[in-house]
């Protein structure tokens, strides 16, 4: 048999008899199949495995302790043979097929009747792999769209909604938060690309991983909703308003926002509109930028001799409430133009004119720059070579670890790994 005389096709066997012939692995593997499917399945083997007698025992089928009859394929709607004896499964194989019903011969795939294909479940979709009567050859390549469909690089949306999916009391979506990383598209979650895959509706940020919308089916809806420093075209009320509108019209929003959801991302208002309007909400985390942005340019936000703990804040306002010391990291997120308020504010607080300041703008991007300073001189250097969002600002001690760092901030060797390639443009005064 080749596999070009193979006619796809799938077995509804809900509440309809099977028979089983064998009681190895190979039989309880199959027989945990046919259960699965809803089948009414029958084991006929003089002795049967562990695996099998659990389930005779738990009453979910049924197991004949004796050898096979040619009776035994009588009434039923599917065989499996398994024995591991070639001389029975071509019995079994001969009745089956004397009575016109499907039958897998395990011990022969070329003459049998039909195969059985390796089969994964990713959500309502069921994948199934025939790969010319090599079972390994189907199981690697079974996997391997099982994961492209996990990760979402395969297409798991629905394009057609079931009847029953819907009634006139429940006719509504979802909303998933998505955090999407610092904004290279390899940054986001498994989960958070494949619910961006399934999508009806995107709602999306400026920032984010923007590279990944360009994937998406042409009748998907992308609804931009991006701020910048002092422009909000489309206000937090307003945002809050469509995901609800859009989920209350039956479609899988996404909200993709840059970084994670609920770190500076105002996710926690729109979770929180979402269910009280009765729309089921999912939160997605995905790698902030206060921790990963940093990292791009090899710095930590703790590193041990150097800093314990970190803070993160938006504006100069609250640096009065954390610690101003150098082994005491502050990251500040969207700091660029209130930079020089905030330096001296942490001055004014105590912290020495002289500690490491670092600006990664554009982290894990192409145009990435990293311009790396002291407190005192930061904010000319930022003017100077023209500083903008997004970016994100490390203060204190952990800065000396970059290797973009100038000789003489390197107190001792604080080694790390070789930067990205696209990590080129420094500025350092």
């Amino acid at each position: 048999m080749a596999i070009q005389d193979i006619y796809p096709t799938a077995l509804r066997l809900l509440g309809r008899p099977v028979l089983v012939v064998g009681a190895g692995p190979v039989a309880a593997r199959r027989a945990k199949g046919l259960l699965n499917a809803g089948a009414r399945v029958t084991v006929v083997a003089p002795v049967a495995s562990a695996a099998l007698r659990e389930l005779s025992d738990a009453g979910l089928l049924t197991w004949e302790p004796r050898t096979y009859q040619s009776s035994d394929v009588d009434g039923v709607w599917f065989v499996q043979t398994a024995t591991g004896l070639p001389e029975v499964d071509t019995q079994v194989a001969a009745d089956a097929e004397a009575q016109r019903i499907w039958c897998v011969n395990a011990s022969d795939h070329e003459s049998s009747a039909a195969w059985t294909p390796a089969v994964a479940v990713v959500d309502d979709v069921q994948i199934a792999v025939n790969a010319g009567g090599d079972p390994r050859r189907a199981m690697a390549l079974r996997d391997a769209v099982a994961t492209a469909l996990d990760t979402g690089d395969l297409p798991l949306r629905r394009r057609r909604v079931q009847v029953s999916d819907f009634d006139e009391l429940n006719h509504r979506g979802s909303v998933a938060l998505v955090g999407g990383g610092p904004g290279d598209s390899g940054l986001i979650t498994v989960r958070g690309r494949r619910l961006l895959g399934q999508a009806d509706v995107v709602v999306t940020d400026r920032l984010g991983p923007r590279e990944l919308l360009k994937e998406l089916a042409p009748d998907v809806q992308v609804i931009e909703v991006g701020k910048t420093p002092g422009h909000h075209p489309v206000p937090q009320h307003q945002i809050n308003r469509i995901l609800v509108e859009k989920a209350l019209e039956g479609n899988r929003v996404v909200r993709l926002k840059g970084g994670d959801p609920y770190v500076l991302g105002r996710g926690g208002e729109e979770a929180e509109y979402c269910r009280q309007n009765g729309v089921e909400v999912e939160v997605v985390a995905g790698v902030t930028s206060a921790i990963s942005v940093p990292a791009a340019a090899g710095i930590p936000v703790t590193h041990r001799g150097l800093a314990k703990g970190f803070s993160v804040v938006t504006g100069h306002e609250e640096l009065s409430e954390v610690p101003a010391r150098a082994d005491h990291t502050v990251v500040l997120l969207m700091g660029v133009g209130q930079l020089r308020e905030s330096a001296a504010a942490l001055a004014a607080a105590g912290l020495p004119q002289g500690t490491p300041v670092g600006i990664v703008e554009n982290g894990y991007l192409p145009d990435q720059r990293v311009t790396i300073g002291t407190l005192g001189s930061i904010a000319d250097q930022a003017e100077a070579v023209g500083v903008a969002n997004p970016a994100v600002i490390v203060i204190g001690d952990v800065v000396r670890v970059s290797p973009f760092a100038p000789p003489h901030f390197k107190t001792t060797d604080y080694s790390t790994t070789t930067p990205n390639k696209s990590q080129t443009r420094v500025s350092t005064p």
